[in-house]
């Protein structure tokens, strides 16, 4: 008697050289010698087709066939489909830093794991994958890896609040605790704060930022 995990081997080679199917997008299950037929075919009689090229491997004892078909038109939403378009979505923008990112599609949900220098470019990569057909929601788990600089921060705060209007920087106070930055002090308008907000956002590493600064 075969074990199941043969079995499944077997099969996948059967649906493989049957000339009349396309397996590219046919899942199979085994589980005491029963076998589970999922996925898309292009039509109806390569539904059958798949049947009958698993029922001809040895030790099959029954097909539990849930394929369903798909034409060439219809909207490309298998999981393995995504995943593809938001690696070649990632590799087309600049922004993403595609060659350190993984990404997992599981029923429609991607999981977005790796790691990027920059807090924008894991924004940008959550916000790329979400606009895939098909996508059912985006789990962002990519790690900021490089370390928080609180100088750093103050330079880009700094240099922003300058390139607006002759303001003294001085009065913002920036605190550092592992990659969450808080902004204190005060500035005399709402755009100045939004500025350094911005400002602490842009440097590298940053994963939270809270915002303290009066206005007045």
């Amino acid at each position: 008697m075969k074990a199941d995990s043969q079995l499944q081997a077997d099969v996948m080679s059967e649906l493989d050289w049957e000339p009349s199917v396309d397996s590219a997008d046919i899942g199979v299950a085994v589980v005491d010698g029963v076998v589970t037929l999922n996925g898309y075919v292009k039509s109806y009689a390569q539904k059958l087709a798949a049947e009958r090229a698993a029922r001809r491997v040895g030790g099959v004892k029954a097909i539990a066939e849930e394929l369903k078909v798909r034409f060439a038109s219809d909207a490309k939403t298998a999981d393995h489909e995504i995943a593809k378009r938001i690696v070649d979505m990632f590799a087309w923008n600049s922004q993403i830093p595609d060659d350190k990112l993984q990404v997992k599609v599981e029923h429609g949900w991607v999981t977005l794991t790796g790691e990027a220098a920059w807090h924008y470019q894991s924004r940008e990569a959550e916000r790329v994958a979400s606009l895939v057909s098909g996508v059912t929601g985006v789990s962002n788990l990519i790690k900021l890896v490089s370390k928080v600089n609180a100088g750093d921060v103050r330079s880009r705060i700094q240099s922003a609040l300058e390139r607006q209007a002759d303001l003294d920087s001085k009065a913002i106070t920036v605190g550092v605790d592992g990659t969450k930055v808080t902004l204190g002090g005060h500035v005399g308008a709402w755009f100045e704060r939004q500025a350094a907000e911005r400002a602490a956002w842009a440097a590298p590493g940053v994963t939270q930022v809270v915002d303290r600064i009066a206005v007045y």
